[in-house]
């Protein structure tokens, strides 16, 4: 955190960060920031508020979704792969996946006749490299990111020739063919993965796989010993968020949460749909005045 923006925090909430997850949790069931909910987060800002986000969202999608509010502290990408702090303007935390185990995950593509998108990094540059979108599904993800964010993704005979480091790969299909690939990725070392429904799609799901120590956990212990917060404070809805809410002081999941995250949550806050994050901000905070 900068000296600059540590100036300006007030003592109840320079040591305390607050950090959501986005889809399902913050955002409603457009995928929007509401507008009342990027008004009320730069008010809080403003007058002190250390808020983050922590999501499975890529920097392109993530940084035109909350382009809105003036953000100020790192932000954590990916499920954990990334963090991207915001005063420096670059990645702080990177987690790369070992060519052996890429190796090893394309394998279990193959393996298993699945389809799916490898991330990589050439110095600060996110790349995004498919071989074919042979699922509807897929087409569509493509389709709304690159009409809705201008995301670019770049179409490769073979995820063998791709250079650069390697750091996630994501799959999408029903619960069946995700199925097939998530077992055949037992026993591959130095890497974790994690398989949920799409809150857009229920009969899709997704499958991410990424390096062992990526991943919503980590991500706020780093938070913690980089940036000295002493406490957390989470937000979210789906099974990805449990990471996060177990390096959380408190955590809280929305309305619309699915059951096992409410279970894990300090409390149930109100639904995505109703600003419920947002709207607990502002009376959280305005009764620790």
């Amino acid at each position: 955190m900068t000296d600059a923006v540590n100036k300006r925090k007030t003592p109840m909430d320079i040591n305390s960060l607050y950090i959501s997850d986005l889809d399902g949790a913050l955002l409603n069931a457009k995928a929007e920031l509401s507008p009342y909910a990027a008004a009320e987060l730069n008010k809080m800002i403003a007058s002190g508020l250390c808020f983050s986000v922590a999501t499975a969202r890529t920097p392109a999608t993530a940084f035109h979704i909350l382009r809105e509010v003036a953000l100020d502290q790192p932000l954590i990408m990916m499920n954990g792969v990334l963090i991207y702090d915001m005063a420096t303007q670059k990645f702080v935390r990177k987690e790369i996946i070992s060519p052996k185990a890429c190796t090893q995950i394309v394998a279990a593509m193959r393996e298993s006749t699945q389809s799916g998108f490898m991330y990589g990094l050439a110095g600060e540059e996110l790349l995004t490299f498919y071989e074919n979108l042979d699922v509807p599904a897929q087409r569509a993800f493509v389709r709304e990111r690159v009409e809705r964010y201008g995301k670019e993704f770049t179409r490769v005979d073979d995820f063998a020739t791709v250079g650069c480091d390697i750091i996630y790969f994501c799959f999408l299909n029903t619960e069946e063919n995700i199925e097939a690939i998530y077992h055949r990725l037992t026993g591959i070392a130095g890497i974790r993965y994690e398989k949920y429904r799409d809150i857009y799609t229920p009969d899709m799901w997704y499958l991410e796989v990424f390096g062992a120590a990526a991943s919503k956990y980590e991500a706020v212990v780093f938070l913690r010993e980089k940036y000295h917060y002493q406490r957390v404070i989470g937000f979210g809805d789906n099974l990805n968020d449990l990471p996060l809410f177990a390096a959380c002081d408190e955590a809280y999941a929305v309305a619309n949460a699915r059951e096992a995250v409410k279970q894990r949550a300090t409390a149930v806050i109100g639904a995505n749909s109703e600003d419920g994050v947002v709207k607990f901000l502002v009376n959280y905070r305005s009764s620790l005045k």
